[in-house]
């Protein structure tokens, strides 16, 4: 057994180191040397192990098991003391680390970057809401304070064309009446001495009447109002642009008005003067007309109140422009509500994928974070290269089989010993599908 260790032993003396002029490759060389020294010496120590514990225990793969538990404790141990070695293994964690740090540091100002950019999104929001309120505020002041928002039109508008309005229908309704029943009462009717003059001229039926008696008469009464308040439109109309050839049209349809009312009441009087006169009587004329009371009171039953229809009339659709100044700006506002609220749902979207954008950026700072950890643990644990402990475990059970081979001979306990050998290399994970793969393990 001396002879054996000390035939070991010549076997890995070191030659004598050659000195040379050159400092730096002798002390290279020298660790070379050592370094290569040390691990065959390691290797020869495992597989020495796994002689001895073979034979103390007579290749039994029950006590295999222990041992290899043993050995890879062995193993942990002996790396943890290589500091150099570990410092080489954890150098890859140690830069993954920085550069999860530094991915950490980029996260976070790109994390509130994108909050600032949430806020402003609020902020633009809010503005856009106030703007809103805002113009609702306008669109119901206007018909109060148009002058407020530069709106040329009177204040009150919509009240005075809703009462104007009111006024004007049942005048309207009246110059309808009185013209149908004139009409009808000049051109179709024919008096009798039976009714009073005011049944005369004024015929309730005088609508019935003319419908019954043609279509043409029917027609005629029932269509002459619109001709009046034709004239009286027309008038409105040349109104509105002042000038003198307006105002001369004006005073002309007011002129053919007064001559149109003034010939339905002479009509009207001259067979009233027919139904009445005696043989002494002269004949019906102008002179004989402008005498009695009824042509003068036909003429202003019509005449005056087409007049004070015509003002009204006008008066309504002055409000009624002015009213619609107001509406027009009414609906502007509106149109710049809509077009406000699409802001808002165009930043209310982009609000949103800010907010999905902040999320997965948390998300990628909490797995760096993780990573981060996992590292730390790795570095301030022991790294275990499973690719070496594979070499001097597979020593380890060279020295045990040889001992079988050598003293037992059985060839099944060599196959049993393998299986717990191959179990052991899965436990620890050093199996033959993960021999780049390290084990970390905090002693």
């Amino acid at each position: 057994m001396n002879t054996m260790t000390t035939n070991i032993k010549n076997l890995f003396r070191l030659k004598p180191v050659p000195i040379d002029d050159s400092k730096d490759d002798t002390v290279t060389f020298q660790m070379e040397t050592n370094s290569e020294s040390t691990e065959e010496n390691r290797k020869r120590s495992y597989h020495e192990n796994g002689y001895r514990d073979s034979t103390r225990n007579n290749g039994n793969h029950t006590a295999l098991s222990i041992c290899l538990d043993a050995i890879y404790s062995k193993f942990q141990n002996e790396e943890k003391e290589l500091v150099e070695k570990q410092k080489k293994l954890k150098e890859p964690y140690l830069n993954e680390q920085k550069n999860k740090e530094t991915e950490i540091k980029g996260l976070t100002v790109s994390l509130d970057n994108k909050e600032d950019q949430l806020k402003n999104i609020g902020e633009d929001i809010e503005a856009v809401q106030d703007k809103i309120e805002k113009i609702k505020f306008e669109i119901n002041d206007l018909p109060r304070n148009p002058e407020t928002y530069n709106v040329k039109a009177t204040k009150g508008a919509s009240t005075k064309f809703w009462i104007g309005l009111i006024i004007l229908i049942p005048i309207s309704l009246y110059l309808f009446t009185f013209y149908i029943s004139t009409s009808y009462s000049a051109f179709f009717k024919n008096f009798d001495t039976t009714g009073n003059i005011i049944q005369n001229v004024l015929d309730a039926q005088a609508f019935n009447k003319a419908w019954d008696e043609g279509p043409l008469e029917g027609a005629f009464v029932t269509l002459i109002p619109f001709v009046f308040l034709g004239l009286g439109y027309l008038i409105h109309m040349f109104g509105e642009n002042k000038s003198f050839v307006n105002y001369s049209k004006v005073a002309l349809l007011f002129i053919i008005t007064f001559v149109f009312d003034a010939i339905l009441a002479y009509e009207i009087e001259s067979k009233l003067y027919e139904l009445n006169k005696t043989f002494n009587s002269s004949p019906f004329d102008l002179s004989i007309a402008f005498t009695k009371n009824q042509f003068w009171g036909i003429i202003f039953a019509g005449f005056i109140v087409y007049i004070i229809w015509g003002l009204v009339f006008d008066f309504v659709m002055k409000e009624h422009k002015e009213k619609d100044k107001i509406k027009h700006e009414q609906t502007k506002r509106q149109q710049d509500i809509l077009v406000y609220q699409e802001k808002i749902g165009d930043h209310e979207k982009h609000k949103e994928e800010v907010r999905t954008a902040i999320g997965g950026i948390k998300e990628m700072i909490a797995k760096a974070k993780g990573r981060i950890e996992e590292l730390q643990n790795i570095i301030d644990g022991t790294i275990i290269p499973t690719k070496d402990y594979k070499l001097y475990a597979s020593e380890y059970m060279q020295g045990w089989i040889t001992n079988i081979n050598e003293r037992i001979h059985s060839q099944k306990l060599v196959e049993e010993c393998m299986e717990r050998y191959n179990a052991n290399l899965k436990k620890v994970g050093a199996s033959s599908d993960s021999q780049n793969t390290v084990y970390m393990s905090i002693l």
